[in-house]
């Protein structure tokens, strides 16, 4: 297996200043393992879900060629489902519902297949659940990249110390970076969560881009422009997704090759925001992701005379 990805996989209820759905699939490691799967087929997910999530769904993720050993179906159970609302900017939401169900008491179980991975994804989950897969593994992967939020800051600091030691790769945004690192400066908060364990941090600022941290380097990829943004749910799972895919595709660690997935996976997330839920990266062709990274070289690509 090249690529593990560890994750929810739930369902979703979403209302923008554009529109609203009832109940869709979503969850941090859908969108990760579908982004993902734009350069990686040899790849499975960990995750749960309950006896009410709609078997096409597991049927699209395999024909993705994503495998579903590490995926327990809880017979007579509810997947995990979360509804919230955005505000205008976009930027700010608010949660109007959320129902455990199978996360509460989730088991991460690695199956033997995924043992001996190259590459291992932990999206937003409690980081004893992120810790528990690590060290389920008999073999330690090339890289493990990891993604968190203020709620675990809140509630279960200790643990997430412990599993931020054991990552090379950190993946939150601006805010939870300022939270994490009390920094105000993302450039000394990068310095202070290098500090904890990772090696490589990046830090999303939503339609301002993101910043890639290693040693002492920063790298900056722009967020593309868009003409509509109907739901920003998922963008940042799918830019995970991307860049953890292209890692695994092209199986190169470098500080350059990691600024280049910075690119696969910001292109990727530009395109998720265009429709609700996993919709627009079901849609998509590897000829429009290519389309839209030369939009992201174009955007950026400048000549200037030195005095």
């Amino acid at each position: 297996m090249r690529l593990i990805t560890v994750g929810s996989v739930a369902f979703d209820a979403i209302e923008t200043p554009f529109g609203k759905t009832d109940k869709i699939v979503g969850g941090a490691g859908t969108f990760i393992s579908l982004s993902s799967s734009f350069f990686v087929k040899d790849q499975g997910i960990i995750s749960v879900v309950g006896e009410d999530f709609p078997n096409e769904t597991l049927l699209e993720m395999k024909q993705r060629g994503i495998d579903l050993e590490g995926l327990q179906i809880k017979l007579g159970e509810k997947t995990f489902f979360w509804s919230g609302k955005y505000h205008n900017d976009m930027n700010s939401r608010d949660t109007i519902i959320t129902e455990l169900n199978v996360l509460e008491n989730f088991d991460p179980i690695v199956p033997v297949s995924y043992q001996g991975s190259d590459y291992l994804m932990l999206g937003n989950l409690s980081p004893q659940v992120q810790r528990m897969v690590i060290e389920r593994l008999t073999k330690r992967p090339k890289l493990i990249a990891m993604d968190t939020m203020n709620f675990w800051m809140d509630i279960a600091w200790d643990e997430l110390m412990k599993t931020l030691a054991l990552v090379d790769l950190l993946i939150i945004n601006d805010e939870e970076a300022r939270q994490l690192s009390k920094e105000y400066s993302l450039v000394r908060a990068a310095k202070k969560i290098k500090e904890l364990g990772p090696k490589y941090v990046i830090i999303k600022k939503g339609e301002h881009g993101a910043l890639l941290f290693y040693g002492e380097h920063i790298f900056f990829a722009p967020a593309l422009p868009l003409e509509e943004v109907f739901d920003p749910t998922g963008a940042g799972d799918t830019f995970a997704g991307g860049l953890m895919g292209y890692i695994a595709q092209t199986d190169d660690i470098s500080y350059e090759n990691m600024k280049r997935a910075v690119i696969a996976g910001s292109a990727l997330a530009s395109f998720s925001v265009e429709k609700f839920g996993t919709e627009r990266l079901k849609e998509i062709t590897i000829k429009d992701y290519e389309k839209r990274v030369q939009e992201f070289v174009t955007l950026t690509d400048y000549r200037i005379n030195t005095l």
